[in-house]
Parts: C-alpha cells; sequence; structure tokens
C-alpha cells in the first residue's frame, strides 16, 4: 500500500509524520502548482468548487509517483465536501486509475467506522502505538500553529520581511524532518527566539482579521499567498482557523483543549445567522462579530467560487457591517481568479480601512 492526501496548507506535515510513525509507505504529491490546476479542471466538473479542483490535481500527481491509496477526510451537512471522495473515486474509474480511497468520517458521524478503517490501515500493529504516533502528529500541528503565528504577528513590523519568511520555511522544514518531540520543540523556540530579535518598525500596523472556508484559509495556493501579500502591505493578519483547531474539532472529536482566538465564536453568530448551513459558515459570521468585538479595521472572508456556505455567511455580511461599522471584503476564488486584481483590490481595502481608523480616531 502507498498512500497518499491531498494537501491543505501545512497539513502534509502532520500526516506524513502520523503515517510514517504507522509504517505506513508514504507518498506526498508534489506543491501545488499550475500543473495542479490544469490535471484538476480538465478531470473535474465544471462547477465544481475549487479546492475539489486541486485535490484532484493532487492525486492525479500521486498516481504518476506510484501512489495507489488515497486517504481522504468526510463531512456531512449541507457542504459538498461530504460527497467530495464519492465524486472524486468515480472521476478516477472513468479515467481508468486503480486507486483505492480511505475516508475518514468525523469521529461523532460513526466512531465504530473510524475506527475499523485505523485498523484496515495499520493492520497488526498496537492502539498503543497508534497513540504514540497521533501525539507525535499533533506536536507538529501545534508547532506549525506556533511558529505561523508569531509568523503573522511579525510580518507586517519587522524592517526585513523576507528574512523572517526564510526564517519560517526553515522551521518548517525543520519541523518536517524531526523525529522525535524534544527536536520539534527546539525547533519552535529556536525560531521564536530568532524572530522575536529581528528589528521592528515603530508604528502599529492595521489589523484584519480573516475568516472563511478553511481550504482556502490554510491552503496560500488556494488563496493567492492573501496572507503574505497583506503582511506585506503592513497589516497584521490574524487568522479564525488553525489547523490544529481542525484536527481536534474533525479528526479527535474535540477532545484536547486548545485556544485559539475565534475558534469558538460561532456562538456570536446569532441574531445573524442561526442555523447550521454546513462547512464553515456559521464560524465565518461568529468570527467576524468576534473581530469586530475587538476592534479590528476590517475583515475578510476567503472563499470558493459557488461554495453555499460561504455564500449563506456573505449574505449577512451587510448588517454586519452596518452595526459594528467595520469595513467587510469577500474574495470567491477559483482557476480562473486574477493576482493583479487581488492585489488591487487588497490595496483599495487597505486604503478604506486606514481611512476609516483615522475617522475613529478623529484624525482628519
Amino acid at each position: 500500500m502507498k498512500i497518499t492526501y491531498p494537501h491543505m496548507g501545512h497539513l502534509y506535515i502532520v500526516i506524513r509524520a502520523l503515517l510514517t510513525n504507522l509504517g505506513l509507505d508514504v507518498v506526498l504529491p508534489p506543491a501545488t502548482s499550475r500543473r495542479t490546476v490544469e490535471l484538476g479542471v480538465r478531470h473535474s466538473p465544471e462547477f465544481a468548487c475549487f479546492p475539489f479542483k486541486l485535490n484532484m490535481g493532487n492525486y492525479l500527481e500521486a498516481k504518476e509517483m506510484g501512489a495507489d491509496t488515497i486517504l481522504m477526510a468526510g463531512g456531512v451537512g449541507p457542504c459538498r465536501f461530504g460527497y467530495y471522495a464519492q465524486v472524486q473515486q468515480q472521476i478516477l474509474k472513468d479515467l481508468g486509475i486503480e486507486m483505492e480511497m480511505v475516508v475518514l468520517e468525523p469521529p461523532d458521524v460513526s466512531f465504530r467506522e473510524v475506527k475499523d478503517k485505523i485498523r484496515y490501515l495499520i493492520g497488526d500493529l498496537s492502539w498503543w502505538q497508534v497513540i504514540k504516533a497521533t501525539r507525535f502528529a499533533w506536536c507538529k500541528a501545534r508547532a506549525i500553529d506556533t511558529v505561523e503565528e508569531k509568523l503573522l504577528y511579525l510580518r507586517p513590523r519587522v524592517i526585513e520581511p523576507h528574512k523572517l519568511e526564510r526564517y519560517f520555511r526553515e522551521a518548517l522544514q525543520e519541523i518536517d524532518t524531526a523525529d522525535n518531540r524534544r527536536a520539534v520543540q527546539q525547533v519552535v523556540r529556536s525560531f521564536l527566539k530568532k524572530s522575536e530579535m529581528m528589528p521592528q518598525h515603530s508604528r502599529e500596523p492595521l489589523r484584519v482579521g480573516l475568516v472563511g472556508e478553511i481550504f482556502t484559509v490554510l491552503e496560500p495556493f488556494a488563496n493567492y499567498d492573501l496572507e503574505k501579500r497583506l503582511g506585506l502591505l503592513g497589516v497584521d493578519v490574524t487568522r479564525s482557523i488553525w489547523l490544529s483547531a481542525w484536527i481536534n474539532e474533525h479528526l479527535l472529536g474535540g477532545l484536547l483543549r486548545i485556544r485559539h482566538e475565534c475558534v469558538h465564536d460561532k456562538r456570536l453568530a446569532a441574531p445573524y445567522l442561526n442555523s447550521f448551513v454546513g462547512g464553515h459558515g456559521k464560524e465565518t459570521v461568529g468570527c467576524t462579530v468576534g473581530f469586530a468585538q475587538r476592534d479590528y479595521d476590517g475583515v475578510i472572508q476567503l472563499a470558493p467560487l459557488t461554495c453555499m456556505p460561504e455564500i449563506v455567511a456573505h449574505s449577512v455580511f451587510p448588517a454586519i457591517s452596518k452595526d459594528y461599522e467595520i469595513p467587510l471584503l469577500t474574495f470567491y476564488l477559483d482557476e480562473l481568479s486574477g493576482e493583479a486584481g487581488i492585489q488591487t483590490r487588497l490595496e483599495a481595502f487597505i486604503d478604506l480601512i486606514a481611512a476609516y481608523s483615522r475617522n475613529k480616531e478623529g484624525v482628519l
């Protein structure tokens, strides 16, 4: 069995640590590229969302490298993510490609089914070995989030952001290759020490909250490196969705107590949105309200084109913007999105929130 899985931000590091420590043969797809997009678009339904197409491209490139099994997360509710695996498997079959799809549904849907599929993957390994591998993968997930939070905070503040970016990339590589928890923690400490010693500007940057569908928020290729663009424009970005929080909620059943800003703010969605609409629609609304209550200068929503949960969330944005007097911007992204257009809209939005900020402070 040669197992692969789709890219979503830095999730590949965590899953590779888990699977290799379980003795599985991992085939990691190449980093998502224009070729990935071309393959995915060519073999996907026209109106499938961007994450679906990128996943298909990942699978086809992994197949070229010898992968024969796909590990995929499942889902429930109105979001089409719950049907990804079935549709993608049928597409592969129609292409004459034999790849087994192992879908791990959320534990709260069917814990027994998840347990059976894990047993199928690990064979005769003991559950204690599974627990140890999971703890190590979790350590890497938390390490990635820690260094990435620091990157987002410092990028608009340091005088040499590109040097900070290099430190971050080096830290990611070292986390990926670390073979024990102590080594992972040492990488984090080293990155924090180096980054915090970097010279900083005296000005305080604008603050923008980032909300939306998890894949387009976490995957830089899907959002055209929007976090980096904002940071280089002097904006402090706070993300509403984090890798470790997603793993905890969807794969570990929320067993672990972790805290990121806005993770639990879906409760703030009322009275704007009281119903579960699938995906992260309710969280998008709740976190937007949360950012407004924390006096952020603006909020940006990221969503794949045709994403129903995010379209529903977007529909209540005018009411939130009016009630809290906060500028909101939405990007619907697909393979036809243009980088120049995205950059222009970001620059215009930053000018707008800067004017709002000056107006609040009474500065003409």
